[in-house]
């Protein structure tokens, strides 16, 4: 963690972490709003790419966006399928992975990822992002079988990390 990071430990079942990415909101949001560089934000390869060839950004609350995935722990690779639910324009994202069952409803296990940003200083100083990882409204049986949370809070904090890389590589 560097000096630009935080975190706050898991509390009711949620982590919580920040960085200043040295880019504007408008930048960081963009890339997070398109689900074709969602992988770029993975330091691992969890998250492969999107399921649609060239997928529309997402632009409300609601919309729903496929990633390719693959875990050890799971049969390999596997769909999820994500729903927004906050969205305002260079400031918040978030969605509840979840997948179609055989009526073709999306059903969500209770997890939800979430982007905060604000500008940091002044004009030009960066943006602080606040990635929140929060599995409190999943079930106990869930929280069990899927072994939540899945990985420790420096998971989010290197997911941060990778999304600087993309954000200041263009």
């Amino acid at each position: 963690m560097t000096a630009t990071d935080s975190m706050t430990p898991d509390t009711d079942g949620r982590y919580a972490v920040s960085r200043t990415i040295p880019a504007a909101p408008r930048q960081v949001f963009a890339l997070l709003a398109d689900p074709a560089r969602h992988h770029e934000t993975e330091p691992t390869d969890w998250v492969r790419g999107s399921l649609e060839e060239d997928p529309a950004p997402l632009t409300k609350v609601g919309q729903v966006f496929g990633i390719e995935m693959f875990h050890v722990n799971t049969p390999g690779r596997y769909d999820m399928h994500n729903r927004v639910i906050a969205f305002a324009q260079d400031r918040t994202i978030a969605w509840e992975p979840g997948q179609y069952g055989p009526d073709g409803e999306l059903g969500t296990g209770g997890w939800t990822w979430r982007y905060d940003l604000a500008p940091a200083g002044g004009a030009g100083e960066g943006t602080e992002v606040t990635l929140t990882y929060d599995w409190s409204a999943v079930p106990d049986q869930l929280r069990k079988e899927f072994g939540l949370p899945p990985f420790p809070p420096s998971f989010l904090e290197e997911s941060l990390a990778a999304l600087e890389r993309a954000v200041t590589a263009q």
